[in-house]
């Protein structure tokens, strides 16, 4: 099963703030809005949903390839992919653009503000889902608006099952836009955060939407998931990182881990522990694609974490 990842490709400029921002944000004053953090720690990082999914697929030995558009300034990260064996034959260039830019700033809580640039990616709609290509899986993650919904309709006109990860891309949707995807989805990711935005917005309660789909997969940080498939709620415990360093990208990394499984044909409690191991490893190091494992060690930390074998 080989997986076609719509979705951005960015650079992410990474700040940490050593404080918190609830200790300089003033709820009676948000009117008046205008704060600066001192953040000594800045890393330029390769980022970006459809890129990180494929990179952390790839360690994973799943088959998949990012689609997305990309600036003029994507060659360094573009050799970065390649000697990582990511196919790049449906990354398309816009020369008068410069690739997707994230500012992000985390504090000591990891609580993140994020600033972007959208660049190249907001001519996400100029890719096409490609015909005979032998793609048996469809991935629209966050992107370009227009993007999104068309590539989600070409999906659905193709006969292709479909993974819809919103993210940080699901406000851009009104109530009926939103039922519109779920509609052409077979699978839906999301956190618990955007889990009540979307029930807010499609006026659909979560085990509703789990009915229309034949999984709803509810990601809730430390606390673990709930994948809500077949009239169950499966609960999938969070593992133990080595470390906390850094969170972004931790849901890129566990949607590789669900796409590993749904390209495998595992079960879904599993697919959820895959998925959960892909976050715990990603949190404990910098950046989105400073991680890294070989097969035997990934199946070593399963046993370890799970008390059993993948």
């Amino acid at each position: 099963m080989s997986a076609l990842i719509c979705g951005s490709i960015a650079f992410d400029s990474v700040m940490v703030f050593q404080g918190r921002f609830r200790d300089h944000i003033l709820p009676d004053r948000i009117h008046l809005l205008n704060v600066s953090f001192l953040v000594p720690s800045l890393r330029r990082n390769y980022g970006g949903c459809a890129g990180n999914i494929a990179y952390n697929l790839a360690l994973l030995g799943g088959h998949g390839a990012p689609m997305a558009t990309v600036g003029h300034d994507f060659t360094p990260y573009a050799e970065w992919l390649r000697e990582r064996s990511v196919d790049l034959t449906h990354v398309r260039t816009v020369e008068q653009e410069f690739t997707a830019q994230a500012f992000i700033t985390t504090d000591l809580d990891d609580n993140q503000i994020t600033a972007f640039h959208p660049g190249a990616m907001s001519h996400s709609h100029l890719n096409r889902v490609p015909d005979g290509a032998g793609i048996t899986l469809g991935i629209v993650a966050p992107d370009g608006r227009d993007g999104m919904v068309q590539h989600a309709a070409q999906f659905a006109e193709a006969g292709i099952p479909l993974l819809f990860d919103p993210g940080q891309g699901l406000p851009m949707f009104g109530g009926q836009e939103l039922l519109d995807f779920i509609g052409k989805s077979s699978w839906i990711a999301v956190n618990d955060y955007e889990g009540q935005l979307l029930a807010e917005r499609t006026g659909l309660s979560l085990r509703e939407v789990a009915r229309r789909v034949r999984a709803l997969i509810v990601t809730r940080g430390a606390e673990g998931s709930v994948i809500h498939a077949d009239g169950r709620e499966i609960v999938v415990p969070a593992v133990r990182p080595e470390a906390i360093v850094d969170p972004t990208g931790c849901g890129d990394a566990y949607r590789a881990g669900l796409i590993y499984g749904l390209q495998n044909g595992l079960d879904w409690e599993t697919t959820g522990r895959v998925a959960s191991l892909m976050g715990a490893i990603k949190i404990a190091h910098a950046g989105t694609q400073h991680h890294s494992f070989t097969r035997d060690e990934f199946e070593a930390r399963f046993r370890a974490a799970f008390d059993r074998g993948l």
